[in-house]
């Protein structure tokens, strides 16, 4: 019973993430759209106000006109939207889903003692160090003099990601690696809103209620921070999906492949901006194409090796009640699996045979299952699997 409370704390929390994270990223993809197609007020009165740009929009069967003021409206009105509450509740949903999926199945989800033989104390707390860590470096490299110019401070954070995925990648399961990796990117672009960009709003507010011009420094961080958090966007978005491919996080190569398709994903969103302003080169979303068909080709299967002698079912029976059963049964004995994951079922020979290539690819090619290698499957088993499903593909 405590496993299907569980599974259902996790589908609602995880419901939830989804749903705030797509009220927060598209709120925050449409900021950038707006001020990146502002032009000059066309009613000389507008600009006598102080609006310094404008855009008309069509949506939902209506018109709308956006204006926006170079420094504040006079007089200010009653009521100001403040866009903070959806990034706020992403993160706590995330880090709460974070807790019950990776902390709570720590043993299954967060450690991989092939990897490193963590205690779950030890996995827990490095976890949670390395994703503050994040911020902590990002923010001081923010207000370091390196940030002054873009293409280094951009180099620089390259190569800082870099290291968290090779380090993440060296301490976990890959996918929890990926998952943390994201996290951090994730709590950086909360900590921005949080930190930089809300408190910014409030000095410029404050001035302005006390009938000051403000201080136009702490909109011109909050701006670049959202500039940031924008480019950070898509490789957030991409480990939140990545769990479904295992091809990727199971990778000799996995540190290499998430921080290739992170800034494949940040090109995409550099093009995208500069579209949006009117003056985009294509040789972003080109070079992250390009990069994209490289991971993909270097992921590519190879042909399999001949496997010299065959190996009788009832070996690979014995494989699958020994490593694979406790899980995928109707009835798992294994106490973090109230169901058989993903519906797989594996109790009987009809049922082995019906998920032979879902077998090989899950235990042979991407080696990713048994999750965690929990039942401590060996290389000999995965070769027995190996050799009866290309007798498999032989025989047809």
């Amino acid at each position: 019973m405590e496993a299907f409370l569980l599974d259902w704390l996790n589908l609602l929390v995880r419901w939830l993430h989804f749903i705030t994270g797509i009220a927060w990223i598209g709120s925050s993809l449409y900021f950038i759209w707006l001020d990146n197609h502002l032009e000059v007020p066309r009613d000389a009165a507008d600009m006598e106000k102080g609006v310094g740009g404008e855009v008309w929009s069509v949506h939902g069967g209506g018109f709308y006109h956006a204006q926006k003021y170079k420094s504040s409206p006079s007089p200010l009105p009653e009521k100001l939207h403040w866009f903070k509450w959806e990034a706020y509740s992403t993160w706590l949903s995330g880090m709460f889903l974070l807790g019950l999926v990776y902390f709570v199945g720590a043993e299954v989800y967060l450690i991989d003692r092939s990897v490193a033989d963590l205690s779950v104390a030890t996995a827990i707390s490095s976890a949670l160090a390395i994703i503050a860590g994040g911020w902590i470096v990002y923010d001081l490299l923010c207000k370091s003099p390196l940030a002054q110019d873009p293409r280094v401070f951009a180099l620089i954070l390259l190569l800082l990601s870099s290291v968290l995925a090779w380090g993440l990648c060296q301490l976990f399961s890959g996918r929890a690696a990926y998952i943390l990796f994201g996290a951090s990117l994730g709590t950086i672009m909360v900590a921005n809103v949080f930190f930089i960009i809300i408190p910014g709003q409030k000095q410029m507010l404050a001035a302005v209620q006390r009938g000051e011009t403000p201080d136009p420094a702490p909109g011109l961080r909050a701006k670049l921070r959202s500039v940031h958090n924008t480019y950070f966007t898509l490789p957030v978005l991409f480990v939140m999906t990545s769990n479904h491919y295992a091809m990727t996080y199971s990778h000799e190569y996995n540190w290499l492949i998430l921080i290739a398709i992170s800034v494949a994903g940040a090109l995409i969103r550099i093009y995208f901006v500069a579209r949006h302003a009117g003056k985009a080169s294509p040789l972003p979303a080109v070079v992250a194409v390009v990069l994209l068909a490289i991971v993909a080709a270097s992921m590519a299967p190879r042909s399999a090796p001949a496997h010299a002698g065959a190996v009788s079912f009832a070996q690979v029976r014995n494989v699958i009640d020994a490593r694979c059963v406790s899980c995928h049964s109707a009835a798992p004995a294994h106490p973090a699996f109230p169901a058989a994951p993903l519906g797989v079922m594996l109790d009987t020979d009809d049922q082995i045979r019906a998920e032979a290539e879902r077998i090989y690819r899950q235990a042979v090619v991407s080696k990713v299952m048994p999750i965690g290698n929990l039942t401590a499957m060996t290389d000999e088993e995965r070769e027995i699997i190996s050799r009866w499903y290309q007798s498999l593909k032989d025989s047809q």
